[in-house]
């Protein structure tokens, strides 16, 4: 079983709280050298599985 089928199984909330939980873990590990690509890559797995949610900014 892949990271999105465990997403998926999870339902949408704990979904969210992995993958954001997952961004976290990413940028602290590259130094938040690549805030905006993670950030971009999330927004695109969380969409190709059905998570739309209002973004604000972030820094």
């Amino acid at each position: 079983m892949g990271i999105f089928d465990r997403f998926k199984s999870h339902g949408h909330s704990k979904a969210k709280d992995m993958s954001d939980a997952a961004e976290k873990e990413v940028n602290e590990k590259t130094g938040n050298k690549y805030t905006d690509k993670v950030d971009d890559t999330q927004q695109k797995i969380e969409g190709s599985m059905g998570i739309d949610r209002d973004r604000p900014d972030q820094p």
